[in-house]
């Protein structure tokens, strides 16, 4: 793990602080900022969906390395306006945590110069609620001549991030919520 923080620390970099001033990429990095990112809880008394499509990523071809990061502001939807208020204020804190990341290494190889569809592990620190935690998540990365596209499917325990959900609503709220990307890199 040690090898792979000074790559991660370079790509969050790329992402928030280049990528707004319209830094291009290099050679062996390939970046976007419109991804998109999912999340759906659906707990027995009610259903709760929300998105954001300011998924920022970013990939260094040559080391196999990732970060994506979302600003938990950005997520829309929502049953109610008091219901998001609810998800920044109270669970996510928002104002005090405003980013989820993940960043880390892809376990299997990927070759980002050959068309095909590679099911991968990644394996990394995702971050959320200020709580970090190694994770290994699957995914799919399908490498084209002009992009590459990057899809994930997993679950977040609230309780691994140490987001409390009061009594009262526990029904309204799902302990795992399920989380899905997608995100599009133009070559």
């Amino acid at each position: 793990m040690k090898s792979q923080m000074p790559t991660a620390l370079l790509c969050i970099f790329i992402l928030f602080i280049a990528m707004p001033f319209g830094l291009t990429a290099q050679s062996n990095t390939l970046l976007d900022e419109n991804g998109k990112v999912s999340f759906l809880s659906e707990a027995p008394l009610e259903l709760i969906k929300a998105k954001s499509d300011k998924l920022k990523g970013a990939i260094n071809k040559a080391e196999h390395t990732f970060a994506f990061a979302v600003d938990i502001h950005s997520f829309i939807g929502f049953n109610s306006d008091l219901q998001r208020e609810h998800f920044h204020e109270n669970y996510m804190q928002t104002e005090k945590l405003p980013l989820a990341t993940f960043y880390g290494k892809f376990i299997e190889p990927v070759d980002f110069n050959s068309n095909g569809t590679y099911v991968v592990r990644a394996k990394g620190m995702f971050s959320l609620h200020g709580i970090q935690k190694e994770r290994i998540i699957k995914g799919v990365i399908v490498v084209n001549n002009e992009s590459v596209d990057v899809n994930a499917v997993f679950s977040v325990r609230l309780e691994d991030h140490d987001i409390k959900v009061p009594k009262i609503v526990y029904e309204k709220i799902a302990q795992d919520i399920r989380v899905e990307i997608s995100i599009r890199f133009k070559k």
